[in-house]
């Protein structure tokens, strides 16, 4: 399997639109490349062609990616309901209604299945596979039966890119702590970090840049200047129907490779991505 996987050091770093990118930035080479999200918790979702449904993030990849929507893109999508329970949705179809607690114990064996059959089908349909993580991968004590993060990488077999929001600050914090929970397998799997969401003059932030790359030994491949969200999101509020346009997508692509090392993320996807 080709491709890469897009992890945060936590929740509303800016995973989601990176992928975005990419899916574009590869779809706009002639690429045949497919977005995945293994397990998404979301309230908002958009039907397929055959009214099944999927994660309104994964509908947006999938549409910078100039290709159909599809289940297996968003196998497993819990929609939150009321006292700590969500539906959950199967390849676009509503299971069950569970508690979080009756999630975990009960679903992990089916869901691991799933996710593996799901990246197995897009891997025949797609070249290029750009998988997306979920909060951080170094929830300690979620980490011995999570369906999204590190176990879908090493599932899938690919590369890790770590991206960390600077807009807050604690930057460093979040990167080297990040870094240092992950077990030393899964820590090798990263192969680039992207600093998202910066404001002012980067220049004043090379060595933080140097700090990292030297603390860490893994390469920053972008810091990416304050891109204003008007997409639609996973964790936000339904908008008035309005869908992201084309233009927004390219402009957001656009933005993102001109702040990134694009040869270097090409360089994770395999040996045979034509590298301009």
């Amino acid at each position: 399997m080709k491709g890469l996987m897009v992890q945060g050091t936590a929740s509303s770093v800016g995973k989601s639109l990176i992928c975005t990118a990419i899916c574009r930035l590869l779809a706009n080479e002639g690429k045949q490349v497919a977005p995945f999200k293994s397990q998404n918790m979301s309230g908002l979702s958009i039907q397929t062609e055959d009214g099944l449904e999927i994660s309104v993030s994964q509908a947006l990849q999938a549409r910078a990616a100039n290709t159909s929507y599809l289940p297996e893109m968003n196998p497993i999508l819990l929609k939150p309901t009321k006292n700590m329970e969500s539906d959950i949705i199967i390849l676009g179809k509503k299971l069950n209604t569970m508690s979080g607690m009756h999630y975990r114990e009960h679903f992990f064996e089916k869901g691991q299945e799933l996710i593996q059959n799901s990246l197995s089908k897009l891997s025949v349909l797609y070249k290029y596979l750009i998988l997306e993580g979920a909060g951080s991968p170094v929830e300690v004590n979620l980490r011995d039966r999570e369906l999204v993060n590190m176990r879908v990488a090493d599932m899938a077999d690919v590369p890790v890119i770590l991206v960390a929001n600077i807009e807050y600050g604690g930057v460093f914090a979040s990167i080297v702590g990040t870094l240092a929970l992950l077990p030393e397998p899964q820590r090798v799997r990263v192969n680039g970090i992207i600093i998202n969401k910066f404001q002012g003059d980067v220049s004043l932030f090379q060595d933080g840049i140097s700090f990292i790359e030297s603390y860490t030994g893994i390469d920053v491949l972008g810091v990416i200047p304050y891109f204003p969200n008007e997409f639609e999101e996973e964790d936000g509020e339904e908008k008035s129907g309005q869908k992201t346009s084309d233009g927004q997508i390219d402009e957001w692509a656009s933005h993102f490779k001109k702040h990134v090392k694009w040869e270097k993320i090409l360089s994770l996807l395999g040996n045979d991505v034509a590298i301009k």
